[in-house]
């Protein structure tokens, strides 16, 4: 799963240096405001990349990884009814 979602990330952030490129290098010759929308596209694109790179999965227990607080963690088991984790 984190293959997957490296790779969208990749190809958004792509996309998203292509589309300011060819705004500027090509697109701007032609038409200004066909430039400045493709600019804003590519401007909307990071936020939703970083959203999709950072989205946990179905099987992504991040919930069970130890915080680094021994206290914390024996504290957050006894609530769970776990055995404490070593």
């Amino acid at each position: 799963m984190l293959a997957r979602r490296r790779r969208v990330y990749f190809a958004m952030m792509g996309t998203c240096i292509g589309l300011f490129v060819l705004a500027w290098g090509v697109v701007r010759i032609w038409s200004i405001p066909a430039a400045v929308a493709m600019c804003v596209v590519a401007m909307v694109i990071p936020p939703v990349a970083a959203m999709v790179a950072n989205r946990r999965g179905p099987d992504d227990r991040w919930w069970d990884d130890p915080s680094g607080d021994p206290k914390s963690d024996e504290w957050w088991d006894e609530l769970d009814g776990k055995k404490r984790r070593q």
